[in-house]
């Protein structure tokens, strides 16, 4: 199977239909299976409540799901892409938006660029693996108008990869808008994309189970290479594995929005001045001194996603009781805590003892999560997330080897 077929997310069913409709586009010239594809194929649309449309998932793990929030396909990128970010529309504005899928971030990035700026330019460079999710995006109904301008450039790219064949959108681009589309890996994209360029990131793939390859190390240190210093990346996910993988690739991290969820998304930037909100305290304690904060590795950037889930399994299973306390029943967070339930307390301090941690109210405890005394819900200089969980892997080193003191 190649990278694209394993790569690509959506359901199989509609990835048919969809090759099928723009094959018989090619052959027949003429735009009847494009023009009546949703109206045919409307059940394999989900309407979600505001309006907008998303569709469904393959299986995955047995279960299928869709691509957006219930709550909004569209409202989900105004709120956790868009608002996020604090650009300047006095100067010119440039974007990655990573897994564009329907083209909805780039839409929104459209829509608040032209309410806000006057004089300045917008770039938005869109990645996605898959020409049948992007049309897909061309058979959706477009939630907002700006969508129309996001249609164009798709369709544009994929009659120049000889995949649509007929200009049905009449949409016009701005002059003051450019819109480059790559249909391919994301991790070739990056590496050639030029030093200092964007001013924000989306990075919107379905999971990181299904894409670890999109959220590893190495990839997250081409974005350091290829963001602004005021820059902010943004991204849905609430893992302990990205968030520990943005730092260790040499970002600051912070809690992104929280929308249709019941925690919020990340932000990243290589400045903790953009980053307003620190993750939940029991958050930064899990990535700092947890196996759970392992992040996943992608040395080459050509990995497959089976290798790098195995490989971030056989370093957790290193890491554990050597450099990092045990996941199980979530044993960090209860340090400096009196445990009263005599069964889960045996247990957590079984795993501490492993890390030279005598219980969860020992000095040696106190020790490691003493930063956490200062925590701050909204960043305060300093005190902020990143620099937390660093302290707090240095001090663990420091009980493990004897040497607190």
């Amino acid at each position: 199977m190649s990278y694209e077929n394993s790569a690509r997310i959506i359901n199989d069913d509609i990835f048919d239909l969809i090759n099928e409709c723009f094959a018989q586009e090619k052959s027949s010239r003429n735009n009847e299976s494009r023009v009546n594809f949703f109206d045919t194929y409307n059940d394999y649309f989900v309407l979600t409540e505001d309006g907008s449309y998303s569709i469904n998932s393959k299986e995955i793990n047995h279960k299928v799901e869709t691509l957006h929030t219930s709550t909004g396909a569209i409202s989900e990128s105004f709120e956790k892409f868009i608002k996020p970010m604090k650009f300047n529309y006095d100067e010119d504005i440039a974007i990655l938006d990573i897994c564009a899928g329907l083209g909805y971030n780039t839409s929104a990035a459209i829509a608040d660029f032209i309410k806000n700026s006057s004089n300045s330019n917008l770039q938005i460079d869109m990645v996605e693996i898959s020409k049948a999710t992007y049309a897909c995006g061309l058979l959706v109904p477009s939630p907002i108008s700006e969508h129309d301008i996001t249609k164009k450039a798709i369709e544009d790219e994929l009659i120049k990869q000889d995949y649509a064949t007929l200009s049905l959108e009449k949409a016009e681009i701005p002059d003051n808008i450019s819109i480059n589309v790559f249909i391919e890996d994301a991790r070739q994209t990056v590496q050639r994309l030029e030093d200092d360029t964007y001013d924000a990131i989306f990075l919107d793939p379905f999971s990181q189970n299904m894409a670890p390859e999109l959220f590893s190390v190495e990839f997250f240190k081409q974005f350091r290479r290829i963001i602004k210093d005021d820059g902010i990346v943004a991204t849905y996910t609430s893992a302990a594995p990205i968030r520990a993988g943005f730092i260790e690739a040499g970002f600051y991290i912070g809690l992104g929005p929280i929308f249709g969820r019941k925690q919020g998304g990340t932000l990243a930037s290589p400045n903790p001045e953009m980053l307003d909100y620190s993750l939940p305290k029991n958050d930064e304690i899990r990535i700092a001194l947890s196996d759970v904060g392992i992040p996943f590795r992608d040395p080459g950037l050509n990995n497959s996603s089976e290798s790098i889930l195995e490989s971030r399994t056989e370093e957790r299973h290193e890491a554990r009781h050597n450099t990092k306390i045990s996941s199980a029943v979530k044993t960090p967070i209860f340090l400096g805590d009196k445990m009263d339930d005599e069964k889960l307390k045996r247990r957590v301090e079984r795993n501490l003892a492993k890390m030279n941690i005598p219980s969860t109210t020992s000095d040696e405890a106190f020790y490691i999560i003493e930063c956490e005394n200062e925590y701050c819900e909204k960043r305060d200089g300093e005190n902020n997330t990143t620099n937390r969980i660093l302290d707090m892997e240095k001090r663990l080193k420091k009980v493990k080897k004897g040497n607190y003191v």
